[in-house]
């Protein structure tokens, strides 16, 4: 997430049974299991798979001067890593250049093939860090979460009504540069086609909190649906309105949503009675820190959210 401008299907009892079996822990098998009952009609996010995916954006940023940030070649290697899987998953993937200070950019757009192509859904979530870290919750969590949904649409064969479009936005940390120079290339045309865009920016904070945009009022319901079959409280976002990648869409007249989990905003008495975590500590104590690693990840929050995107672009897909 950029700074502010002051400042900047597996069955539930297979997926527990495999995690146990594999030496997972019954608290992740269990996460794992709520999310697959709560999503009847769209699998389950393998956890280990997301963070498979951020083991692999953390050994980028080490290889890569430590972080992956836009025109850097941490980033380059974050997009080429997240391309390869969808290339081989059979994803037409387009990868459009733009320029931001004075540096090349890059967004990554992901079409699976099918559906009606006047009727778009639309995930997306920014791939760039900042330069002082490796930026795994801010947004790898995101990022691999997406990542693994397009895949998931992929081993299962979804051949929803409507068009699927993942998409993974450069220079982000700039000012929403990436997914601007999108919206703009669409054209009139081009943005009458979406339905919807969902937006997965910081997913996985440490000291979590669930929230949800409160944009467009079908795609909210449908998070709240999700999380209310879990048992979990939401609140609407407000931290990060209009600070993602959201904004652009959101300004095109384009209905937006997404998923939240918290950034430097501390967590008050209430949130914690309702989330658990640390009282007036920090969402994520390692925003735009070195620190942003993937130790830096609560598992619990990243699984629930990475099920609530799946279930979300399987419903608002039919």
């Amino acid at each position: 997430m950029k700074l502010p401008l002051s400042g900047r299907a597996l069955a539930a009892g297979a997926v527990a049974v495999a995690t146990l079996m594999s030496g997972g822990s019954v608290a992740g098998a269990a996460s794992a299991s709520e999310g697959a009952t709560a999503t009847a009609a769209a699998p389950d996010i393998p956890l280990a798979n997301v963070k498979a995916h951020l083991s692999q954006l953390q050994s980028i940023a080490a290889a890569n001067g430590g972080n992956r940030a836009h025109g850097r070649p941490g980033y380059q290697a974050s997009l080429d890593y997240v391309k390869s899987k969808l290339d081989a998953a059979g994803f037409a993937t387009t990868v459009q250049r733009f320029t931001a200070s004075g540096r090349t950019g890059y967004n990554l757009i992901a079409d699976w093939p099918g559906g009606d192509a006047n009727q778009v859904v639309m995930a997306g979530s920014h791939l760039d860090s900042v330069s002082s870290g490796p930026g795994i919750n801010d947004n790898g969590s995101g990022s691999a979460a997406v990542l693994e949904t397009a895949l998931a649409v992929a081993r299962s064969g979804h051949q929803p009504a409507k068009h699927l479009r993942f998409a993974w936005w450069g220079a982000e940390e700039l000012g929403l540069v990436g997914s601007r120079y999108y919206v703009n290339s669409l054209g009139s045309a081009g943005r009458a086609k979406i339905s919807g865009y969902l937006n997965f920016d910081m997913i996985g904070s440490p000291n979590p909190g669930y929230f949800v945009y409160d944009d467009d009022p079908v795609i909210e319901k449908t998070f709240k649906d999700y999380f209310a079959g879990l048992g979990v409280a939401t609140e609407i976002e407000t931290e990060g309105d209009g600070r993602s990648d959201h904004a652009p869409f959101k300004n095109a007249g384009v209905p937006v949503g997404g998923l939240f989990s918290g950034a430097d905003y501390r967590k008050t008495s209430a949130q914690a009675a309702k989330w658990g975590g640390t009282v007036g500590q920090p969402f994520d104590r390692c925003y735009h820190s070195s620190c942003d690693t993937t130790a830096n990840i609560d598992d619990t929050a990243l699984n629930r959210n990475s099920d609530a995107i799946a279930y979300a672009m399987w419903e608002l897909s039919e």
